[in-house]
């Protein structure tokens, strides 16, 4: 239960940052100024090696109120594959939240759902296993243009329902 109390408070803090930042735009912003201020980009990822294969293709999308915040959403798709022994598909949404105090300091806060179906091949007797895992990320990175590198750290990291390997990520994310 402390965790959720966690994540209501640094929602409310986001929350509260974005209507400070936000109370410097102009209310009558034409179209044309919405879409000069959203900006996509995504990952797509691949790996494989000794009978893996892993893909994840996840496009997300963000508008800019200023230069300092950003609100935005994303899709997520995986497959992963071992031979003669397991396959998942993985796929699911994602809110995020961009706060840059000075221009080279990316910071995030990202909730994240998924839904797991894992399919074992093997005789070891582990069943199938279908679910929802959320997954809610607090980050910090070093922005330059369009990139951003940083890491990441899941406050509802579970380590036998969640689909990363640990709590903390690397990440590099790409806008444009």
């Amino acid at each position: 239960m402390n965790r959720f109390y966690l994540i209501i408070k640094i929602y409310a803090l986001f929350y509260f940052i974005f209507l400070s930042s936000a109370s410097t735009l102009n209310a009558q912003q034409n179209d044309n100024d919405f879409f000069n201020s959203v900006r996509f980009g995504g990952s797509i990822g691949l790996s494989f090696g000794n009978g893996f294969f892993s893909g994840t293709l996840a496009p997300s999308a963000i508008y800019e109120f200023n230069n300092q915040v950003a609100l935005g959403f994303g899709l997520n798709g995986t497959y992963n594959t071992q031979k003669d022994f397991y396959k998942s598909t993985i796929l699911g949404g994602s809110l995020i939240g961009l706060f840059s105090p000075v221009n080279a300091i990316q910071l995030s806060a990202e909730y994240e759902q998924l839904h797991v179906n894992r399919r074992y091949e093997s005789n070891l007797n582990l069943e199938n296993d279908t679910y929802w895992s959320p997954a809610f990320f607090l980050g910090a990175g070093f922005r330059n243009g369009n990139v951003t590198f940083g890491m990441r750290y899941d406050l509802l990291y579970d380590e036998n329902k969640s689909i990363y390997a640990n709590a903390f990520i690397p990440f590099v994310r790409f806008y444009f």
